[in-house]
């Protein structure tokens, strides 16, 4: 990543790093491309790099893992697949806004990164927003938005309401980002796009 403040994006395979992911998001993309008539495509999550005031942060949207240690940047949680799940650490999940921290898998993001913004007040924007990222049950639609809440949902949902650009952000050729019009429709209501 560039040493200058700005926000880069990235492309991770739905489930790098982790064969129980990847393994379901394929049967999932298999029944949703059957109930679309299309082909299948490759899946993926999304996580940004933001560098403000020559701190880097990483802000993506895991599995709870206490194993990386409380300094881990976590700013919000919430449950996975259905509220009463959440009781269990298993189901839930934590939003990350991780001073200088790393994304796991960029090793496997496809394209490298790519730059959203240079501009300063935008990162400081972005990052300001993190803790107030709406929290609904992931893989669940609770807000109305037309598809689930994930991952691609939140950064979805940060890039609007930083005030950057969503219309050209897309996923490598071929491939889907489920939830992504989901954080955009909801920064949409907030009156961010």
């Amino acid at each position: 990543m560039p040493d200058r403040d700005g926000v880069d994006l990235y492309w991770l395979p739905l489930g790098a790093g982790g064969r129980f992911v990847r393994l379901n998001g394929r049967a999932y993309e298999a029944i949703a491309a059957r109930r679309a008539r299309r082909a299948p495509c490759e899946l993926y999550h999304s996580a940004l790099e933001v560098r403000s005031r020559s701190r880097l942060h990483v802000i993506e949207m895991t599995p709870l893992r206490t194993s990386e240690g409380p300094d881990r940047g976590v700013v919000a949680e919430g449950a996975v697949g259905a509220a009463w799940a959440g009781r269990l650490r298993m189901f839930r999940y934590e939003v990350r806004r991780w001073r200088d921290g790393r994304i796991p898998d960029i090793r496997e993001a496809v394209g490298g990164p790519q730059r959203l913004s240079d501009d300063p007040g935008q990162a400081r924007r972005l990052l300001e927003l993190v803790p107030e990222v709406p929290t609904p049950v992931w893989g669940r639609d609770e807000l109305r938005a037309g598809e689930m809440w994930n991952s691609n949902s939140l950064i979805a949902w940060l890039i609007a309401r930083s005030g950057i650009d969503p219309e050209p952000v897309r996923p490598p050729a071929g491939g889907r980002a489920p939830g992504w019009q989901a954080g955009l429709t909801v920064a949409r209501r907030a009156g961010a796009v």
